[in-house]
C-alpha cells in the first residue's frame, strides 16, 4: 500500500484495515510505502520507472503485478515483472476507491466487512429522561435495518446513589457499546444518549467530571445529534 501526505483517509487505518482482511493468509504479507516520489509532469514511461526504482529499494523482486490501471503495463515493463491486467474497464467490478470515498452507500456491497465502520454514519438521540431516546433508537434502527446502542446507565444504575467509579464504569460501557453496534451496523447506527449526558449527570449529582469521560467523548464522533425535550 501507498500513501501521500494529502491522503483523505488516515493510511494507519487503511493499513489495519489491509492487515486484518488478510490476517488469516500467512502467504500474503502487507506493505506500506509513503508516495512522496512521483512526478506526474513526466511521460508516464519516465514516471512509473521512478516507481520502479522506489520499489527494488524497498521491497524484494517484484515478479507479477496485478492492476486495473492503465499505468500497469509500463509500471511492470520497468518492474521486470509479468502484467496480469484484471477488469481495467470495471465491468465486472465496477467500482474504484474514489467512487467508494464519494459515495459509500452506494457501493456499499463492495465494501469489506473490515472497512465498513468507518463509513457507517453514528446519529445519537440526547436530552432529558423520558422524552422518547429509546424508543426513537430502536424504531430507527428497525426501519433501517440496522443496530442501535442502548444506553447502558440503565443497565447499571438503579438509583441517584452514584459514585464517580459508577460515572466512569457507564461512560466507558457507553463507548463500547456504540463502538461494538457501529461494527455491525448496516450504514448507520441510532445512538441512546451519548457522552454529554453524562458528563452532565456526573457535574449535577457529583460536582465533578472525571477526564476520561473528556478523552472517552474524543473517541466517538456523532454525524447528526438530535435533541429531544417534553413540551
Amino acid at each position: 500500500m501507498s500513501f501521500t501526505p494529502a491522503d483523505e483517509i488516515d493510511p494507519a487505518v487503511r493499513f489495519k484495515w489491509i492487515k486484518e482482511i488478510f490476517k488469516n493468509q500467512p502467504n500474503i504479507k502487507p506493505a506500506i510505502i509513503t508516495d512522496d516520489f512521483d512526478d506526474e509532469s513526466l511521460p508516464l514511461n519516465e514516471r512509473t520507472n521512478i516507481w520502479a526504482i522506489k520499489m527494488r529499494e524497498v521491497y524484494s523482486k517484484i515478479d507479477i503485478l496485478f492492476s486495473s490501471e492503465f499505468y500497469g503495463e509500463p509500471f511492470a515493463f520497468n518492474l521486470d515483472a509479468e502484467h496480469i491486467l484484471f477488469d481495467e474497464p470495471r465491468k465486472f467490478i465496477p467500482v474504484s476507491a474514489t467512487l467508494i470515498r464519494t459515495k459509500p452507500f452506494q457501493y456499499w456491497e463492495f465494501i469489506p466487512k473490515e472497512v465498513r465502520p468507518y463509513f457507517v454514519k453514528k446519529i445519537c438521540f440526547y436530552g432529558p429522561e423520558s422524552t422518547g431516546k429509546s424508543t426513537m433508537a430502536e424504531k430507527m434502527a428497525l426501519h433501517y435495518q440496522t443496530t442501535f446502542a442502548p444506553e447502558v446507565a440503565r443497565e447499571l444504575i438503579s438509583s441517584n446513589d452514584i459514585t464517580i467509579d459508577d460515572i466512569i464504569e457507564i461512560g466507558t460501557a457507553q463507548t463500547e457499546r456504540v463502538k461494538e453496534k457501529t461494527i455491525s451496523a448496516n450504514k448507520v447506527v441510532f445512538c441512546d444518549t451519548d457522552l454529554i449526558t453524562t458528563k452532565i449527570y456526573s457535574q449535577y449529582y457529583l460536582n465533578e467530571v472525571p477526564q476520561i469521560l473528556n478523552d472517552l467523548e474524543n473517541e466517538i464522533c456523532y454525524d447528526l445529534y438530535l435533541l429531544l425535550i417534553l413540551m
